[in-house]
């Protein structure tokens, strides 16, 4: 059945990173240019500004937020029993936590329909080297990410990785400075026409997003790689996790990646330790995943060192 619920359209992103553009365009769009009524709400102004004309003609109004205390599930209640929107898009100062928009309660009857992170590529760096926590937290929800103002010789790939850590489904866009969608390779630094592959150290990270955005890559090869043994009562009989612990946005945001490896003498591993593992990939349903996923049967397991950096990168 269709939705029938007033969708929310929500747009974050730092300042000047692109979004009242974003919007323009959208409005201009012949899906939305449909006379329905439309409220926009705005958190922030930028360097752009919107064409109140044109946004009459839209049947659009423009409803300016001043400060974060404004936006709460009492102001959206106003707001929708005031202008009876068909359609609403709120446009998110960067600046204000996310937490502002979690703790909001929609009205009766509204819906998110789509959530977008807009990115300016030439400042990202800048934005991420300071502000990581921000970014990671408006991301970590999105359905979409948009970076516009790129150029083929930024790290594309890299940035991609980043997103992948913290939200696997999201769709990730590459824009140049006309609009145009960039194509972008995943770089991998191991060869996949090798029925084996041997991970470096370093590539845990790259690998072990890409196997699960392309399972199809993978399935039936065999894998080598160092990494900590996780174990406890709730796993499966003879299984374990190999895994490696890693830093998805800043060093108090430590998270643990790894996938389910069936293991005779998984019993015998101690809880932490370090392990080089050698294992085939295959595909099917597990009880922890809740759903199929990748499962590793290992073939052999032996004590390792750690790695001269324990820690796994996804840039």
């Amino acid at each position: 059945m269709p939705d029938s619920r007033i969708p929310l359209y929500l747009i974050t992103g730092f300042l000047d990173a692109g979004k009242t553009t974003l919007l323009t365009d959208t409005l201009n769009m012949d899906y939305f240019n449909d006379g329905q009524r439309t409220v926009l709400l705005l958190c922030e102004d930028g360097e752009e500004e919107y064409d109140q004309q044109q946004l009459s003609h839209r049947n659009c109004r423009l409803v300016p937020i001043g400060d974060q205390e404004q936006l709460n599930t009492e102001f959206l209640k106003e707001i929708d029993r005031r202008y009876q929107p068909e359609r609403v898009l709120l446009e998110f100062n960067g600046m204000w936590p996310v937490d502002v928009l979690r703790k909001c309660r929609l009205p009766k009857g509204w819906g998110l329909y789509q959530a977008i992170h807009v990115v300016d590529g030439s400042t990202f760096e800048l934005y991420l080297a300071n502000m990581q926590s921000m970014f990671i937290d408006m991301v970590t929800e999105a359905d979409m990410v948009l970076f516009n103002r790129c150029t083929p010789d930024m790290p594309l790939s890299g940035w991609k990785r980043s997103v992948r850590a913290v939200n696997r489904m999201c769709e990730i866009v590459f824009e140049d400075n006309r609009g145009e969608e960039l194509e972008v390779e995943d770089i991998l630094p191991y060869s996949l026409n090798e029925s084996h592959i041997a991970l470096e150290d370093a590539d845990y990270g790259i690998w072990y997003l890409d196997i699960q955005e392309h399972p199809d890559r993978y399935i039936g090869k065999t894998i080598t790689y160092k990494a900590q043994a996780m174990t406890g009562m709730k796993l499966p009989k003879v299984s374990f996790v190999p895994g490696r612990n890693a830093m998805t946005c800043c060093a108090e945001d430590i998270r643990f990646f790894g996938f389910l490896c069936k293991y005779d003498k998984a019993r015998a591993l101690k809880k932490g330790e370090w392990i080089t593992v050698t294992a085939e990939i295959k595909w099917e349903h597990a009880g922890v995943y809740e759903d199929e996923g990748v499962v590793l049967y290992a073939q052999s397991v032996e004590k390792a060192e750690p790695p001269e950096d324990p820690l796994v990168y996804f840039r």
